[in-house]
């Protein structure tokens, strides 16, 4: 393992801003992977951590094949973190939403161009990304359709579920989408939870990218199967919005089923104590996505469900 400043930007008031990265095996970029690019994104720094760790001790054991490089990128944003700020702290400006970069602009577009160049030219892109909204995923594989995706591959990380979604016009600045337009083959891998850690959807998160390193033929790795994906559109996940503001209580969770006209959470009112509303699920399905902060407001989006799926 080899451990490299990618990218440093100096700071007026404190040390300086580096991002750093580790690099295992020489040969052909084979596969970058990148953790945490927002303040609040403490899961997806702790996976990359474990990622790091697992693959210093493969590297260790010469369960590497040769001829791969493969470079991981824990945190990006770690300024951010530092003040427990989800963006960057002076003009609240996402460096996920800059991408491709640019080496004379703000300093999100700085960052995002320093940290782009050294990101690009991998065969394969994986990154730990996480939701606008608070909530928490079944753990998937999130691909954008720009017409370079490949369902094939995202099915060997033998998550349970692939999802497309059409890109809208502020996903054009994510490294996900730049990395597709650059010949990258690209892959979001969503976990349950952003910033708290949560042990068992974080080690199926990094126990999908060494089946996939290893089924690709870069890493030697012997794990169970996994899933056999399935694929699901963003069209076919019907969301379902609060009907007021309260205390959010959920009957249900994801990966439930539910049937239509079903009870699926309670809104309290938050200084009375009484149920003042209720959400039903307005179709059959599994939850998909569910809010998890204790307060939310009206038309908020409380749940999404897979429509045409059934357990």
């Amino acid at each position: 393992m080899i451990k490299e400043i990618l990218y440093e930007m100096p700071s007026p008031y404190r040390e300086p801003m580096q991002v750093a990265g580790y690099r295992f095996g020489k040969g052909d970029k084979a596969v970058c992977i990148v953790g945490s690019m927002r303040g609040n994104e403490i899961q997806q720094l702790y996976i990359c951590s474990q990622l790091v760790n697992t693959l210093q001790n493969l590297e260790k054991r010469g369960m590497l094949v040769k001829g791969n490089e493969i470079l991981i990128i824990p945190s990006v944003n770690h300024f951010s973190m530092n003040i427990g700020k989800r963006f960057w702290a002076m003009d609240n400006s996402d460096v996920n939403r800059m991408f491709p970069g640019y080496s004379e602009g703000e300093t999100t577009q700085r960052i995002a161009a320093g940290v782009f160049d050294r990101v690009q030219g991998y065969r394969f892109g994986i990154q730990f990304p996480s939701f606008y909204m608070p909530g928490d995923f079944i753990p998937h594989v999130r691909m954008m359709d720009t017409g370079f995706q490949s369902t094939s591959l995202a099915n060997l990380f033998g998550l349970p579920y692939v999802l497309i979604r059409k890109p809208r016009p502020y996903d054009t600045g994510t490294l996900n989408y730049n990395w597709q337009v650059w010949d990258t083959n690209a892959f979001s891998v969503y976990t349950k939870e952003t910033d708290h850690i949560d042990e068992s959807s974080a080690h199926l998160a990094m126990v999908s990218v060494l089946r996939f390193l290893s089924r690709m033929g870069i890493i030697k790795y012997n794990c169970h199967s996994g899933f056999i994906a399935s694929i699901i559109h963003d069209e076919e996940l019907q969301s379902i919005q609060c009907p007021c503001a309260g205390i959010f209580q959920p009957l249900k969770k994801t990966g439930d089923n539910v049937l239509f006209g079903e009870e699926m959470a309670n809104i309290i009112h938050p200084l009375e104590g009484h149920v003042i509303g209720h959400i039903y699920s307005p179709c059959d399905g599994i939850v998909f996505f569910s809010h998890c902060s204790p307060l939310i407001t009206e038309q908020t989006t409380a749940f999404r469900v897979i429509k045409r799926l059934h357990g």
